[in-house]
């Protein structure tokens, strides 16, 4: 299994990490974490060449998805950069891309009572107001899990905090810092349950941000 174990701290720059390839032709994935059953918890980052396509497969316990490059398909629609998806326990679907996409994905990790389909494409929704200079858009919460995009002005930085459930982050542009290191674009990172860090950026960066999901253990 790769990186299931929740009391660790987990960073990987995954710019630097090679593609593998899938049972898709054309399809190619950096896995982040990963149970080894086929229908286990998993996380990735995964490229679509033009005109590939997955057969219609099904997601136990749900998906979720944020379009990073290109346009995302499906028989349900065209989901351009931007775009956050989320299919429910049970949901099936089709994908493919015709230009080619590049999207963040994970897989069976839902409350199989989080039954809510979402669609939002980020770009047209609106920033709201949150602690000091940060702006916060909101993507879905359910119980302690809540996901949603923050963006950092220049120069921003943020009390030292705990995360109750976990907190796991993408950098969807800029560069954000903590105490323990710097962290550009597309690298993800998931701190365990009462983890702590002191978290800056020295330039304006937006981050996907998830909190309260992981396992409630903690770090020896």
């Amino acid at each position: 299994m790769l990186n299931m174990n929740f009391t660790e701290r987990v960073v990987i720059h995954t710019r630097d990490e090679p593609w593998v390839a899938s049972p898709a032709k054309g399809v190619w994935r950096k896995p982040l974490e990963r149970e080894e059953a086929e229908s286990g918890h998993t996380t990735s980052i995964v490229r679509y060449d033009a005109g590939s396509r997955f057969n219609t497969h099904s997601h136990p316990m749900g998906e979720e998805i944020f379009v990073l490059e290109g346009i995302f398909s499906d028989e349900h629609g065209d989901y351009p950069a931007g775009t956050y998806i989320r299919n429910p326990p049970g949901s099936s679907h089709a994908p493919f891309s015709e230009q080619g996409c590049v999207i963040f994905v994970k897989l069976n990790q839902f409350d199989q009572r989080d039954n809510a389909s979402v669609r939002l494409n980020t770009t047209k929704e609106t920033w709201l107001p949150g602690i000091g200079g940060l702006e916060v858009m909101p993507l879905h919460d359910f119980e302690h899990e809540h996901v949603a995009l923050v963006k950092w002005p220049a120069g921003e930085r943020f009390q030292p905090h705990r995360h109750f459930g976990g907190e796991e982050i993408l950098v969807l542009s800029g560069q954000f810092a903590d105490e323990h290191g710097q962290y550009s674009q597309r690298a993800w990172m998931r701190s365990p349950h009462m983890s702590e860090h002191y978290p800056f950026v020295e330039q304006e960066t937006i981050i996907l941000v998830k909190t309260g999901h992981l396992p409630l253990t903690t770090a020896n």
